[in-house]
């Protein structure tokens, strides 16, 4: 263990089997309010940097923090900017066993050093008991301790004494307070007196009293009056002779004296714990602040929802005006600000000197602003939502008013960091959200040439096989032959100008160039319009249409509802063979015009069915002529129909054979005079 921190002239160079550890050595400086502190920073900063080391300092909050003068306060905060700039992170614990607070956070952080400063004071007498530092030795026997003397701090003191008297001079509600409480003793004190109780009894009154005091007041002082008072108040009413301050009897001295003791003691301890657990319960409101920013913050859909949870929460955590930048690209963005009074906006944040000094802060990565050396005429601090050096946005607070303490700015940084943390989340949900879509089109398009490059070659072979022999053979070939071959060249044509049609349709819905021109459109009249595109193939089959003798108009785009009648009734034509029904109807309904589709072909099978609108999607059934579609023609029609703010659906028509419905929104009859 070493026990001093020696310069580079006396310690010598580091080896390089130290250098070799960087990627394990962790740092760990003590603060404090003390005037040679930074000096202590300064060597534990030398130090990280020599070793590549992991850098952080932890202050130590006892509950005798209140009692820090204003100096003391402003030299401990110039001591955390001291750290910080040199690339310290600062963390801050709280409670009074500052030996124990510090192991317990080294063991925790895995620190290997810590750099703390030693005290030249002699001990004093009589108090026993070992220093910081041999405490600290004990209870982190397992990592190297480098000492720097510091002949003004003696942090041992916090921990082996009551600490300083706080507000000597009492209030007058606490005098008034403990005057009324040792007022009621006296009175409870005759009543036990009169009714025969020892005096005894009636000294356990006043130590009561003192400790109620204690309990409802704040300044010690208040517990040394109440004590010397309630001594005299006993002496004046109970001892012989009464009504005075003189006794008969000499061992009244000594109960006085253990009297006012005992008194002094409960009064003392009783405000030791009122500062305890007012201590305890500030940072059991702190750390739920903190644990609910990190619940909230995991919930948060978006980054404006995550923005509005940080500041809310520095608001509750501080009960200051807060102003959030944020920050687009490299660039500040627009700066949305958070009263703590809805409706009334803080004049703190507007000016060009606080945005340059939010700029300036993402630009360095650093705080500046109001109580730190950047820019300390600003009336916000402002401070980096960063995380992995790089920053999300600047957030500013009103430090108008007061300056938040070490630990309020602990648990703040914290707060920051859990901002910075969602919104790295959220833009890594982006990004591959984004990936996986473009991975998918990219998957689509693969599919898609895949799919076009071998079923294209069937009618494309079939067409170029027919148009050689009409070439070659053209005069040897009978006219029904020759017939013949000019219809299956035309339906291969159609078969392609069909998916050619669909290939573009579909192209132009996931590029969003799908323009369509909307009117209301009578439904009979585009049913028939569908049935002059249909494939010629149909006239094996019986197409009916069951006409309503209701006028029925819908909002469409009449082109795109061809399309999508024309595509439904092929794919039933396909799918069915010779001589089978094809039935097309149309109804109103609840405000909508509903569109039948149906066939007596073979279904489609039920695990099947919930698939037939994919993309791509073809199932297991070839059609008529053996060729198996693309799979775009259904999921055109979904998309073109869902356009339309409509839907389309399947089901089975009973006893055999699929019906496809899909609706629109009912038009309106315009009538012109």
């Amino acid at each position: 263990m070493t026990d001093e921190l020696l310069t580079e002239n006396t310690h010598g160079t580091i080896t390089e089997e130290l250098i070799g550890q960087k990627n394990q050595e962790h740092i760990l400086v003590c603060l404090s309010s003390s005037p040679s502190n930074a000096k202590i920073i300064e060597a534990a900063a030398k130090l990280a940097v020599a070793f590549h080391a992991v850098f952080t300092a932890v202050y130590v909050q006892a509950s005798d923090r209140e009692s820090m003068s204003a100096e003391d306060k402003a030299r401990l905060a110039g001591n955390i900017r001291l750290a910080e700039r040199k690339g310290a992170s600062i963390t801050t614990v709280i409670g009074d066993n500052i030996p124990y607070q510090i192991a317990e956070f080294a063991r925790a952080s895995g620190v290997t050093r810590i750099v703390i400063g030693r005290s030249t004071q002699k001990k004093k007498p009589f108090r026993g008991g070992s220093n910081l530092t041999e405490q600290l030795i004990v209870n982190a026997p397992d990592i190297e301790i480098y000492i720097i003397p510091d002949s003004s701090a003696d942090l041992r003191s916090r921990t082996q004494s009551f600490g300083p008297i706080r507000n000597i001079l009492p209030s007058g509600r606490e005098l008034l307070v403990t005057a009324l409480l040792l007022a009621g003793m006296t009175c409870l004190g005759l009543l036990f007196s009169n009714l025969g109780f020892s005096e005894a009894n009636i000294i356990t009154l006043y130590i009561l009293g003192v400790l109620i005091s204690a309990t409802l007041t704040t300044s010690l002082s208040v517990s040394f009056i109440g004590s010397l008072a309630g001594v005299l108040l006993f002496n004046y009413f109970f001892i012989e002779p009464k009504y005075s301050f003189h006794t008969y009897e000499t061992e009244y001295a000594v109960t006085f004296a253990v009297m006012l003791v005992a008194s002094l003691i409960t009064g003392t301890l009783a405000n030791r714990l009122q500062d305890n657990a007012r201590q305890s319960s500030r940072a059991a409101f702190r750390t739920k602040v903190l644990l609910d920013t990190n619940q909230m913050l995991q919930k948060a859909k978006d980054e404006n929802e995550v923005i509005r949870i940080t500041a809310n929460q520095v608001i509750l955590l501080l009960n200051t005006d807060v102003v959030f930048y944020a920050v687009e690209g490299n660039t500040l963005g627009k700066g949305y600000v958070f009263p703590v009074n809805d409706g009334e906006k803080s004049p703190a944040f507007f000016g060009t000197k606080e945005y340059d000094t939010a700029q300036w802060v993402l630009d360095n990565k650093r705080r500046a602003g109001a109580g730190t050396d950047r820019f300390p005429e600003a009336n916000a601090m402002y401070l980096a939502v960063l995380i992995s050096d790089k920053v999300y946005g600047v957030v500013g607070i009103d430090l108008r008013e007061r300056q938040p303490e070490s630990f309020e700015y602990s648990v703040l940084m914290s707060i920051l960091g859990e901002c910075a943390l969602a919104m790295e989340n959220l833009r890594n949900a982006s990004e591959k959200e984004q990936a996986a879509l473009k991975a998918q089109n990219e998957q689509l398009r693969a599919n898609l040439l895949r799919s076009i490059s071998h079923d294209l070659r069937t009618p494309l072979t079939s067409i170029s096989g027919n148009a050689s022999n009409l070439l070659s053979h053209y005069e040897q070939l009978d006219e029904d032959t020759r017939q013949q071959i000019f219809t299956d060249i035309y339906d291969d044509s159609e078969w392609l100008i069909n998916l050619v049609e669909n290939l573009l349709s579909v192209t132009r819905i996931e590029d969003g160039r799908m323009t369509m021109n909307l009117a209301s459109e009578l439904v009979e009249d585009v049913v028939d319009e569908a049935l002059k595109h249909v494939s010629r193939t149909s006239t094996a089959h019986r197409i009916f249409v069951e006409r309503n003798n209701d006028l029925l108009f819908a909002k469409m785009d009449a082109k795109l509802i061809v399309q999508v009648l024309v595509n439904l009734i092929n794919n039933a034509v396909k799918y069915t063979e010779a001589g089978s029904v094809i039935q097309i109807s149309y109804e109103r309904k609840d405000g909508f015009v509903a569109v039948h589709v149906a066939d007596n072909g073979p279904g489609i099978p039920k695990e099947e069915q919930g698939h037939v609108f994919d993309m791509f999607f073809t199932g297991q059934n070839a059609g008529r002529d053996s060729r198996k579609s693309l799979g775009l023609g259904l999921a055109l029609c979904k998309s073109i129909v869902e356009a339309h703010g409509g839907s389309i659906s399947l089901s089975d028509n009973e006893p055999s054979g699929c019906i496809f419905t899909f609706i629109l929104p009912e038009g309106e009859v315009a009538i012109h005079e």
